[in-house]
């Protein structure tokens, strides 16, 4: 999938996918929290445990909404 063409789809079904709009915002906190996270100059066993667990939660997400893109492409290329 060409990035250009992956990002439109995103937006695509950001704006009319529930489902999905609903992993995006997920994969943003995920995003934001990790960042907060590896700012830390020296995070506690905690923090650390934190940024591993929603480093896989991230990836967990991102798997999902590439399903959902792909299915999307196949009911798409099926209708024409």
């Amino acid at each position: 999938m060409e990035t250009s063409n992956a990002d439109s789809l995103k937006q695509e079904l950001i704006m009319s996918d529930p489902e999905f709009r609903e992993l995006a915002r997920e994969h943003g906190r995920y995003e934001a929290r990790l960042s907060e996270l590896s700012a830390l100059p020296y995070p506690n066993d905690e923090e650390q445990l934190e940024e591993i667990t929603l480093k896989k939660k991230k990836l967990a997400v991102k798997d999902q909404m590439h399903e959902i893109m792909l299915r999307h492409q196949k009911v798409t290329a099926s209708a024409h």
